[in-house]
């Protein structure tokens, strides 16, 4: 797992697409016995390019991808659709010019936030807190006032961009998200009861729609793997595109950029959401906290 800060060199740029698509070539290049010289001469570039490729400096073109692909003896069609996925998604990532970049509350969440505008579903653990698209602006501003944001704006800017972020659940083509939540988070009270309760009732009423799903992992499930700590695992547009996780520890952001790391992300969610209440049984436990706060 590497850092995800994105870094400029000239007027190119690191983006986590872009290095996951990249350590996936580096990987069929190195599995094939390949030297980076005779990958460039295959697309009729220089081994420079090949680097820069495979470090995930340079957006890539779909010829480049297919012949390459071949070059390394690749036969599952659907692995290399999931390639060309990633690659399209990372050039729409590269051109966007989104509300973030004008925010500088974000800060280090830009690289998530730009990805998360092109994903079509989110997995989410959490622990601690309520999911943050998921968050009523009351809930955003009691945290606000409990962590390092101080000042009133700087609070007011924190619920803007969160509310922005919760507009991918609505429209066409909405964001599928999964939450799976601990019972701690739900009965550790943020604010007041009343900013409490509301925030419950929120996640209710977001659990009847049909691309949200929410389960809760109670008490009594006992010791769980996920407990340490949050992570979300971001997937894109169609079957086959390569999935990257993420997550925040103090003072760095983690981004999965492996195969190897991301299968790790899954199973830990598919572990904590097997161990979990229903969502049935889960709306239900939520409204019984939410009557008793």
């Amino acid at each position: 797992m590497n850092a995800g800060t994105r870094e400029g060199r000239g007027s190119r740029t690191s983006t986590v697409l872009g290095r996951r698509l990249g350590g996936e070539l580096y990987k069929l290049r190195t599995a094939a016995g390949r030297t980076q010289l005779q990958a460039a001469k295959e697309i009729s570039a220089t081994s420079t390019k090949i680097v820069k490729m495979e470090s995930g400096w340079v957006p890539m073109r779909d010829p480049d991808i297919r012949v390459l692909c071949e070059f390394y003896g690749v036969t599952d069609g659907q692995f290399v659709t999931g390639l060309l996925d990633l690659a399209r998604l990372d050039r729409e990532r590269r051109k966007a010019k989104g509300w973030w970049q004008h925010m500088p509350i974000v800060g280090g969440l830009g690289e998530y936030i730009a990805m998360e505008q092109v994903a079509t579903r989110v997995r989410t653990w959490q622990p601690a807190l309520v999911p943050g698209l998921l968050q009523t602006p009351e809930y955003i501003r009691a945290l606000g006032v409990t962590s390092n944001w101080s000042h009133p704006d700087e609070i007011e800017a924190l619920v803007t961009s969160r509310t922005k972020r919760q507009a991918r659940l609505w429209g066409d083509g909405p964001l599928e998200f999964h939450a799976v939540i601990w019972e701690a988070a739900l009965r550790q009270q943020v604010g007041t009861a009343e900013v409490m309760r509301a925030q419950l009732d929120h996640l209710v009423g977001m659990a009847k729609l049909s691309h949200v799903h929410v389960q809760v992992l109670p008490f009594r499930a006992g010791r769980h793997h996920g407990v340490d700590g949050s992570f979300n695992i971001v997937s894109f547009a169609d079957p086959g595109a390569l999935d990257v996780g993420y997550a925040e520890t103090l003072g760095s952001t983690l981004w999965a950029e492996g195969a190897e790391a991301n299968e790790a992300y899954s199973r830990a969610f598919a572990r904590v959401s097997r161990l979990s209440l229903a969502p049935h049984d889960s709306v239900s436990l939520i409204a019984a906290i939410s009557k008793g706060m």
